[in-house]
């Protein structure tokens, strides 16, 4: 058969590549009508060469049943008289496209869910954020379409609950089933409330109660464990660390857990482990306004982000081992980072670490450079932290000494906490 004439099984192949490419802006009305597949036209020539093949295309075409209309011409041929053929498959609607493509269910509950969405929020018909949602449409089971119409009403109605998501009077909602379905919820917010601002914050924009932010840290000091009856690993929301009675000499902030973990016991110290980008969240902690700060993270583009957002809240904190010869002296271990971080401008790096930022997203040591923080070796990385921590680590007595590689004070004095 000559290729330019469309067989029933090639066009519906051509009809479901445009049902995959079309059905959300057929659901929401938009497209032209009727959708016209043209066929084909035999030639002289095509008929001469191979007539046996033209007539079975032409008899596929008149037998053909189901939906949309085969159109059929009468066409005169110098060499071989007058014949009818088929000349296009007429579609009326999207209806009859997707019961040609075996979609007819599917087609019939997104088409009729979309209607029902509309005529309680005739908002969402301003933007395509509903309609890009078809497989939501037509394939959700009905108790999760139900939940979810039942949970945007609900939100509609109390923009400023402040309930937590467990306290939501929607029946069968359980967070697990909203954790999953934070982008749809938020994408149909956003259009009901014509925001166009894409807040990232989905209990802000739900007027819902985020759970409390919680933060790990070590008390690295005896005496600053006796305050708060012996505990050293304490993992609590950041508002209850905060009013801990502790005033430290100095913390060391560090962003891998088993780093934090294996801290000695250092006079005066706390460990804050494991922040990551909230680490901003600290500013709300009191007893981090007096002490000497250090932060020990990853040397790559998002340690540096990291350390840039630690600074703004904490302007005199000091990174350790972050810095150029620490990253050359250690090539062997380099790995690769997954990807750059966002390139913004980090206006509390200090000019070194302005430098390796920049270096390390130019490449010029290689792409996508890391050095990660656990890779380092234990002793000399020690030595290299408590000698960071000893400008504000004091014993009782007021006088500075020094302290050895593993944290605790040569002289074996006890410390004021």
């Amino acid at each position: 058969m000559p290729k330019k004439l469309l067989s029933p099984e090639s066009a519906r192949d051509f009809l479901v590549r445009r049902f995959n490419n079309q059905h959300q802006n057929w659901v929401a009305g938009e497209g032209a009508w009727p959708l016209v597949v043209a066929l084909g036209a035999p030639t002289d020539k095509d008929i001469a060469e191979d007539a046996s093949a033209v007539r079975t295309w032409a008899f596929a075409w008149q037998s053909r049943s189901g939906p949309g209309e085969v159109i059929f011409e009468e066409r005169q041929f110098a060499r071989f008289g007058r014949h009818r053929l088929p000349v296009s498959l007429n579609f009326a609607n999207a209806t009859a496209v997707a019961a040609a493509v075996g979609q007819t269910r599917r087609w019939e509950t997104a088409t009729q869910r979309y209607q029902q969405m509309l005529s309680r929020w005739p908002l969402l018909a301003r933007s395509k954020v509903l309609a890009s949602r078809f497989d939501v449409l037509a394939d959700y089971l009905p108790e999760d379409f139900e939940r979810l119409v039942t949970l945007l009403t609900w939100l509609e109605a109390n923009p400023d609950s402040g309930l937590y998501l467990r306290q939501l009077p929607v029946e069968g909602l359980d967070t697990k089933w909203l954790e999953k379905r934070t982008s749809l919820v938020a994408g149909l917010l956003r259009s009901l409330r014509e925001v166009t601002v894409d807040d990232s914050d989905f209990h802000a924009l739900c007027g819902l109660r985020k759970l409390a932010h919680r933060v790990r840290i070590r008390l690295l000091c005896p005496a600053l464990r006796e305050r708060v009856g012996g505990l050293c690993d304490i993992e609590a929301p950041i508002g209850e660390l905060a009013t801990l009675p502790i005033e430290p000499k100095a913390v060391v902030i560090v962003e891998n857990l088993e780093t934090g973990l294996a801290l000695p016991d250092v006079p005066g110290t706390v460990a804050i482990m494991r922040l990551g980008n909230a680490v901003s969240a600290l500013h709300v902690v009191r007893w981090l306004r007096g002490p000497e700060i250090v932060y020990w993270g990853d040397i790559d583009t998002h340690g540096f982000a990291i350390l840039d957002r630690a600074r703004r809240v904490m302007p005199s904190l000091r990174s350790v081992l972050m810095d150029e010869a620490t990253l050359v002296s250690h090539r062997p271990l380099w790995v690769d980072e997954s990807a750059l971080c966002a390139n913004v401008p980090f206006e509390e790096l200090t000019t070194q670490e302005r430098r390796v930022y920049d270096n390390l997203r130019a490449g010029t040591w290689g792409q996508r450079v890391r050095l990660e923080q656990e890779r380092l070796d234990w002793a000399t990385s020690m030595e290299t932290l408590m000698q960071a921590l000893e400008r504000r680590a004091y014993v009782e007595e007021g006088e500075k000494q020094p302290l050895a590689p593993n944290g605790i004070r040569r002289s074996g004095q006890a410390t004021d906490g």
